[in-house]
């Protein structure tokens, strides 16, 4: 993600956060990769999705957070992408078992 689609998320309200491990034998370069597909494939042309990030934590620990106009925007959004043939890439990549994801509302 470039710094001026950064700009766009001053104003969102809601967010997608999940943590998640790669899967065995898949590299961070073919994460990255599939994400950036995903990215300039679908959640660029989505409605009211404003960016996507992946942060590298620790112990192979990764955390993947969109950013919406609204809390409702972040989950239909979310919910697309067992239908995306793009987004579908990304999730192979991701060790399933080790997902755990959440969705927050902007308060302050």
């Amino acid at each position: 993600m470039n710094l001026q689609a950064l700009t766009k998320i001053h104003g969102f309200v809601g967010m997608e956060f999940g943590t998640f491990k790669l899967k065995e034998g898949v590299s961070e370069s073919e994460m990255l990769k599939a994400a950036q597909i995903a990215d300039e494939m679908f959640l660029s042309k989505e409605e009211g999705f404003l960016a996507h990030v992946v942060l590298r934590g620790k112990d192979g620990l990764y955390a993947d957070v969109g950013f919406a106009t609204t809390q409702e925007k972040a989950e239909e959004v979310c919910g697309k992408w067992m239908e995306n043939e793009y987004t579908l890439k990304y999730i192979e990549a991701i060790d399933t078992e080790s997902v755990n994801l959440s969705f927050w509302e902007r308060i302050k």
